[in-house]
């Protein structure tokens, strides 16, 4: 048998058991609180995902995603919110109708269909990640200004949230009964909720194992060691990186919309600063320059924050600063830099993707990916 062929065995074989033990024996041991807690932990590492490839692969450390899984998620609940309340005959949902408040507000009215409500979930987070991306990098803004940009836009948007009682203010939205028709108080839907972010999830992991292996992201790569000789081979840069920021942004927004049916809440709190950190803190302790680093570190770090915070609450925002600040300082590779058999993103060739040791996206590598792309596109 000769390697590729051996090396695509391994790679199906290894997707075929992620669906084996998250759509079959996940399902057959959990009981249904512990399957909705997995559930959340999916749609965290969805979002992890995203980050890995434009973080781990492009060198762009984004500390606002919280936005675009806001923005999924509150287009999900909105959409959940008036379907509950035709459901029973309202015409407004019951947090509103305490309010004083008689007809919808008119950017409430689209998401009374599903069919709009799909798409506004799949493409308006791509739509405000490629404006902003574009407005961004076509600035050449990166490095540590595009974090600290990101993370502000973050804080915007939770601020924003507050302030809107049409949003349910500091509460935000939940007590969702219906998704799509389907009763949330049965079973039978939750666990086919966890199914479907299961299966997206892995959808995702393909994807973006797919884009690795790819011209393009040879060249996402090149980008985030020598962004300059990119520039100079003929391309601009600032078009790759808005691709895996859109790509990142779309995963996001995907994992918000799957959040709120399966947590029955979403509110400024999970989508601001600190959720975005939390995002970040997975994908570096499972290994942002890995495949499967970034989903394996999100669901870790949220079982700790679960299992810690039951027992030791006041502790666990401490222990989550301090194993950040550990692996970053010790462990910039993550817990694959150990030594764990987590799979690396492969070249078309068979090369790792390999991050420097200097700070990502600050142009600062070796050149080892733009010295690639420039030898194949010879």
């Amino acid at each position: 048998m000769s390697a590729p062929t051996a090396a695509r065995i391994r790679v199906w074989g290894g997707f075929a058991l992620a669906a084996l033990v998250l759509l079959v024996l996940a399902p057959a041991v959990l009981s249904d609180f512990r399957l909705g807690q997995l559930g959340r932990y999916l749609c965290y590492a969805l979002v992890a995902v995203g980050i890995g490839l434009a973080w781990g692969r492009g060198g762009m450390l984004t500390l606002g995603q919280g936005v675009f899984f806001g923005i999924g998620a509150y287009v999900m609940a909105m959409h959940l919110q008036i379907a509950d309340a035709r459901l029973v005959g309202d015409a407004v949902p019951s947090f509103m109708a305490i309010a004083g408040v008689r007809e919808l507000p008119a950017y409430w009215v689209p998401f009374a269909s599903p069919v709009v409500t799909v798409l506004a979930v799949l493409l308006l987070p791509a739509l405000v990640a490629a404006v902003l991306g574009l407005g961004v990098f076509k600035r050449r803004v990166k490095g540590a200004y595009f974090a600290i940009l990101s993370q502000a836009l973050a804080a915007a948007f939770a601020i924003l949230l507050v302030g809107q009682q049409t949003t349910g203010g500091s509460n935000g939205l939940n007590r969702f009964r219906t998704f799509f028709g389907y009763n949330l108080n049965d079973p039978v839907n939750t666990r086919m909720l966890f199914c479907i972010a299961a299966g997206v999830l892995i959808a995702a992991v393909a994807l973006v194992r797919q884009l690795g292996r790819s011209r393009y992201g040879e060249l996402l790569t090149a980008v985030r060691d020598q962004e300059e000789r990119v520039r100079f081979l003929g391309y601009d840069p600032a078009n790759v990186k808005v691709v895996a920021y859109v790509v990142a942004a779309f995963l996001a927004g995907l994992a918000g919309a799957l959040f709120v049916p399966i947590v029955g809440i979403v509110s400024p709190n999970d989508v601001g600063v600190v959720p975005s950190l939390s995002f970040l803190v997975g994908v570096a302790i499972g290994g942002r320059t890995t495949l499967l680093g970034p989903v394996l570190g999100a669901v870790g770090v949220a079982w700790a924050q679960t299992a810690l915070s039951e027992q030791l609450p006041s502790l666990w925002t401490y222990a989550q600063g301090l194993l950040f600040i550990v692996v970053i300082g010790f462990l910039p590779a993550g817990l694959a830099g150990l030594g764990i058999p987590v799979p690396r993103r492969r070249g078309s060739r068979g090369r790792g993707c390999r991050i420097p040791g200097d700070a990502p996206g600050d142009g600062a590598g070796d050149g080892a990916g733009a010295a690639v792309f420039a030898e194949r596109r010879s």
